[in-house]
């Protein structure tokens, strides 16, 4: 596939189609992206129609150069500098973070229509991964791939936003947040929001894709959607020693074992069970020698609670507990507990928001509910700060059985692009209403 940055100098008709009068060409005349279907096509309004009509090739064409060229967390300068070039050909003036990855780009505003601003978020980086898709367009990048979704979200968002340019009126500002880092914790959204990103922002939207969902389908959900998840590294120390003689040293294999089967245990008696928490240790390590007691050790995982309460003891929970549970045994610890994202939990007003907005873009039968995750997402960070909601996208084509995210097999339907861009841009005309 041959890409191009985008153009000015491009007539309206020529080649792929131009935004508000505008060229926003990303693939070489000549070079044409399949045909996709449009699955809410005709539901409106109609300048929504006539944009996605003419430009549902560009916007399959920028999920395939961003899938393609993959960048991880806090190194999205292409992406950034593509995406700000396509807003800026439209007329639109993004403003690109000062560690340039990330920007922000307000839409409409200038009428007087409306004090109110919405912001729409996509998140934009890759995973440290090695593509297995054997698409044509798969990663070129050694060692990195979108193997989540996020370059359907950053073209989704893209396009919402070069649709809503289009529209004749906006009643209200639409502010477009595209995000670097998600898959670090404790997320890029935090750097948004030290950015001044939320400032003036009354309600922040989102949409995540979701295998298991049909394309056509959103999940939504009142309340937790998502878990906090926080990390935990513990690493002990001994005098080590040969393990024919245990008792004059501290068995460090031994303490680790402990903490391995203890701790999550002890938890789930001081915790209720209701609040879904969870440890799962991901990692350890410890000597080489099978008759020598090593002299140091290290434990890591993840814990996860869909209580925003509970994430907020969890803290000095845990280090008392492995206190306890390590004082018999003689080792030194040094613990760190590496606070992680809050939960994302969507409040009933924007929850209605959003469903309206998927209501109006794809029709009732495509709202379906969804369960609560024990994922992070730092979306949540956003709602500690403003109201909003996220919800599930179905990019599941139906046939055969569908790779989770994070699998180096992710692929996802592209009519769910379409399906994401019509979602979004519902959804900020429902929250400016």
């Amino acid at each position: 596939m041959t890409v191009l940055d985008s153009r000015s100098d491009v007539p309206k008709d020529g080649g792929s189609a131009a935004a508000n009068g505008a060229g926003v060409l990303i693939t070489d005349k000549g070079v044409s992206m399949p045909s996709v279907d449009d699955i809410g096509a005709g539901r409106g309004p109609e300048w929504l129609d006539d944009w996605l009509t003419r430009n549902a090739p560009d916007v399959l064409a920028w999920y395939r150069h961003i899938h393609a060229n993959p960048e991880l967390s806090r190194r999205e300068y292409n992406t950034t500098e593509l995406v700000a070039g396509l807003l800026s050909t439209a007329g639109l003036h993004p403003k690109v973070f000062d560690t340039g990855t990330g920007l922000i780009c307000d839409i409409g505003g200038d009428n007087g229509g409306g004090d109110r601003c919405v912001a729409l978020r996509a998140d934009m980086d890759a995973l440290p991964l090695t593509e297995l898709t054997g698409l044509p367009f798969s990663s070129t990048v050694p060692g990195a791939a979108h193997a989540c979704g996020h370059d359907g979200h950053t073209s989704m968002l893209l396009g919402a936003g070069l649709a809503l340019a289009s529209a004749p009126e906006l009643p209200g500002r639409v502010r477009l947040v595209f995000q670097p880092a998600e898959e670090v914790m404790p997320g890029g959204a935090l750097d948004v929001i030290a950015a001044g990103g939320l400032d003036g922002v009354d309600a922040i939207f989102g949409l995540h894709c979701d295998p298991r969902l049909r394309v056509g389908s959103v999940g939504t959900r009142v309340g937790a959607i998502t878990s906090a998840t926080d990390l935990l590294e513990l690493r002990l120390t001994s005098p080590g020693g040969h393990t024919s003689r245990p008792h004059l040293t501290a068995d460090l294999v031994h303490a680790l074992g402990t903490v391995i089967t203890g701790l999550p245990a002890l938890l789930s008696r001081r915790i209720d069970p209701r609040s879904g928490t969870v440890l799962v240790w991901g990692a350890v390590h410890a000597g080489e020698a099978p008759n020598a007691v090593p002299q140091d050790g290290v434990l890591r995982g993840t814990l996860r609670t869909g209580d925003h309460e509970v994430w907020a003891d969890l803290e000095p929970l845990v280090a008392g507990l492995v206190q306890s549970l390590l004082a018999p045994t003689g080792v030194g610890f040094e613990l760190e507990h590496r606070r992680g994202v809050p939960p994302v939990v969507n409040d009933v007003e924007s929850e209605a928001v959003l469903r309206a907005g998927v209501e109006a873009a794809l029709g009732e039968q495509a709202v379906t509910g969804t369960k609560q995750s024990s994922g992070g997402e730092d979306f949540g960070w956003y709602l500690e700060n403003v109201p909003g909601s996220f919800a599930r996208l179905g990019v599941w084509s139906g046939e055969g059985t569908p790779p989770d995210l994070h699998q180096p097999t992710f692929v996802l339907d592209e009519r769910a692009l379409l399906t994401g861009v019509r979602v979004l841009t519902h959804t900020a005309l429902a929250a400016l209403a």
